[in-house]
């Protein structure tokens, strides 16, 4: 918020009020957004998404869409395998696969859904450096860095937990 004080022209009896002129732009984050899945998966709300990984508009929904299309596209294959024989045993869709429920929805669903928004927040996160370029954004790219890694990490988690697979993780030293 800006207040301009305006001082009286000669002549003029009364100074006029301060104008105030708000020139913080705040986002608007678009309506919701449901991204077509193919039939065995899950449609994505990217409402939901925004919501839940604590994004507020500053996210263009272009680059959003890309983003999160791009991370549906990389789950989806890196679950075809399990998805084909989930198929074979006569589940059409991932609701419908044996699971436990939590808050009235199958923990696999949550599970594909908490990879595909972990891979779209890590992909949005990495795309930070093109926001801004200057020394500090670069510093504060390089300090998020290790969410990034972190975001994967719990994406490959998620998926190796949808298939029941045990967690692995591998560090060379």
């Amino acid at each position: 918020m800006v207040s301009i004080a305006i001082e009286p022209a000669p002549g003029d009896k009364k100074p006029s009020n301060a104008l105030e002129i708000d020139i913080a732009k705040q986002p608007t984050p678009p309506a919701s957004t449901v991204i077509k899945n193919t039939d065995f998966w899950p449609n994505i709300d990217l409402k939901q998404y925004r919501e839940d990984m604590r994004q507020d508009g500053t996210i263009t929904q272009p680059r959003l869409l890309e983003a999160a299309r791009n991370a549906i596209n990389e789950v989806n294959d890196r679950l075809a395998g399990w998805r084909k024989q989930q198929q074979r045993a006569g589940y059409s869709e991932l609701e419908q696969v044996p699971a436990d429920h939590l808050d009235d929805e199958s923990t696999r669903v949550q599970l594909y859904r908490r990879a595909v928004f972990c891979l779209t927040q890590a992909s949005v996160t990495e795309r930070f450096r093109s926001f801004d370029a200057t020394a500090s954004g670069s510093k504060r790219a390089d300090a998020i860095e290790p969410s990034i890694d972190d975001l994967r990490r719990d994406a490959d988690w998620a998926i190796n937990d949808l298939q029941s697979l045990p967690r692995m993780t591998v560090e060379l030293i």
